[in-house]
């Protein structure tokens, strides 16, 4: 049996390594994970272990095949909770990323099939991300960042890449969300901010939000 500590490791070491592709360091993963490098290197190899993950020392995390597969399983899962919590129970996006940490461990795979059909099999969830479906197919979507949408063209947000509650609250109170059309006026070479034209404002924002703020030509 897998334990909870195990399938959070999984799933930074998922993430880390760009979607379970490219080996990642313990430091990276002590980071992520807020612990010591050398608990990291002794879950490493328990993972290994269980042929979940494959460490070399010095070079890094991999995870295998079975790895991956519950990386996605649990992707799934908190996805698919987060969009119960938004449709269902009207939690905002920035609600309910903390809550389905937790309804993301429920093991009954019955129960997660049951309401990805509840939901009408839902592929996106309410900050834009993919949903994997039941054999861990993700459906592709172009995007770019703002921080590299061309000046005088017109987009669509399509998600965010910080899903804390500081950033979601920041976009909300201007008025971005998924599915606001945005039309790039200008950018200040000065600090690389960019100002913007939503629906009814004209609003600047810093790089740093440009960076997270995904976008889709219209």
């Amino acid at each position: 049996m897998i334990t909870l500590t195990e399938e959070n490791y999984i799933k930074a070491i998922y993430h880390l390594g760009n979607n379970g592709i490219n080996s990642v360091n313990t430091n990276a993963i002590a980071e992520a994970m807020n612990t010591k490098a050398s608990s990291v290197t002794d879950m490493v190899k328990k993972l290994s272990e269980k042929n979940y993950a494959d460490y070399k020392k010095y070079q890094g995390v991999t995870l295998t095949d079975d790895g991956r597969r519950v990386a996605v399983n649990i992707i799934r899962k908190h996805r698919l909770w987060e969009v119960f919590l938004v449709e269902k129970l009207n939690f905002s996006w920035d609600e309910v990323h903390e809550v389905a940490e937790h309804l993301e461990h429920i093991k009954s795979d019955k129960l997660i099939d049951e309401l990805d059909a509840f939901l009408e099999f839902p592929t996106y969830d309410p900050h834009g991300d993919p949903i994997p479906d039941k054999e861990g197919n993700f459906k592709h979507i172009e995007k770019i960042v703002l921080a590299k949408a061309e000046v005088g063209s017109t987009y669509k947000c399509v998600g965010v890449d910080d899903t804390s509650s500081h950033f979601l609250k920041y976009l909300d109170s201007n008025n971005i969300g998924l599915g606001t059309i945005i039309t790039i006026k200008h950018k200040e070479p000065f600090d690389n901010s960019i100002k913007i034209a939503l629906e009814n404002s004209e609003i600047v924002v810093s790089q740093s939000v440009a960076k997270n703020l995904y976008l889709k030509k219209v």
